[in-house]
């Protein structure tokens, strides 16, 4: 089968590439590819400890390779400022990679208060891209890349009960936050082009990954277990986070496992569902997660 795999990422020495969630499953195989091949990588994480130690790994298979830690707590919006003042400290950032996530934990809230699922694998998502933005913009082909999932078919926005105070379903409010960063890479791209930015927003889903995303996971843990030999690997599910990140694209397009059903297999075009592509939602979502965050990236956008 054709597609895109690791084996496709060319070099990227002179590149720097900030990384979310990078300690450990897909976000640090995407930072293992992309510090073999020569670039700067940022490991974005909460945990610092985790994050060195994954920094470790890396150096220990890549001689030489030029690493950094950013703190970042996406669950804490005054987390992902203080992140992001750091990153705008870097000579240049060519690509920006929101792979953070939580999936399907008990009802939990961030900092600000905010349903955890939605706080963490979007707002914080949407904050940390729009504060970074006029950072990207002045490399020539910088490029954003919202990592959305599978499960972003099935979601819906509660719009009336946004943060769970009257219901709160894992899978449902997971498939929601998943909804929300397809709708967003979409909503993001329209906005990028009008005001003709140089930065390019691309989104991508791992397919159906075994990683430490599923800790959370009960007897459905069991089920991927009988199911591993069917689905990716850590190493597999980044393909498409690799493929975003430094591979050939178009604007706005969104990548994935090209197997039947895009549950695993090497990375090409995906399908994103139609109600994510709907600019009224889009535009909804935008007003929305401003509102919430207090952050308005088209307020960085460059012409």
């Amino acid at each position: 089968m054709g597609g895109f795999t690791d084996t496709n990422v060319g070099k990227q020495a002179g590149k720097c590439f900030v990384v979310t969630g990078a300690n450990a499953g897909l976000g640090y195989r995407t930072s293992l590819v992309l510090a073999r091949q020569g670039a700067r990588v940022v490991l974005a994480c909460r945990d610092e400890t985790k994050a060195m130690a994954a920094m470790a790994n890396i150096r220990a298979h890549v001689h030489g390779a030029d690493l950094g830690f950013l703190p970042l707590d996406q669950a804490d919006l005054d987390s992902v400022k203080r992140a992001a003042q750091i990153v705008n400290d870097e000579p240049h950032i060519d690509v920006l990679v929101n792979n953070a996530g939580v999936m399907m934990p008990p009802l939990s809230r961030t900092a600000q208060g905010y349903e955890l699922q939605f706080g963490v694998n979007h707002l914080g998502c949407f904050a940390l891209t729009g504060l970074i933005l006029a950072k990207l913009a002045e490399r020539p082909g910088s490029r954003v890349v919202v990592t959305s999932s599978i499960a972003h078919k099935s979601g819906r926005i509660d719009w009336d009960d946004i943060n769970a105070d009257r219901h709160y379903g894992r899978y449902v409010r997971y498939a929601a936050s998943k909804f929300a960063n397809a709708a967003f890479l979409v909503e993001l791209d329209r906005r990028l082009r009008a005001a003709g930015s140089p930065v390019t927003a691309v989104g991508c889903h791992p397919g159906i990954a075994s990683t430490e995303l599923m800790r959370h996971l009960g007897f459905e843990a069991l089920l991927f277990a009988v199911a591993k030999p069917f689905i990716n690997t850590a190493a597999m599910g980044a393909w498409p986070t690799l493929h975003a990140a430094a591979g050939p694209v178009t604007p706005g397009g969104y990548y994935g496992p090209t197997g039947i059903g895009e549950w695993r297999g090497p990375s090409g075009p995906a399908k994103l569902s139609q109600a994510a592509r709907d600019p009224a939602i889009g535009k909804r979502l935008w007003d929305m997660s401003v509102a919430m965050t207090g952050i308005d990236p088209s307020t960085m956008l460059t012409s």
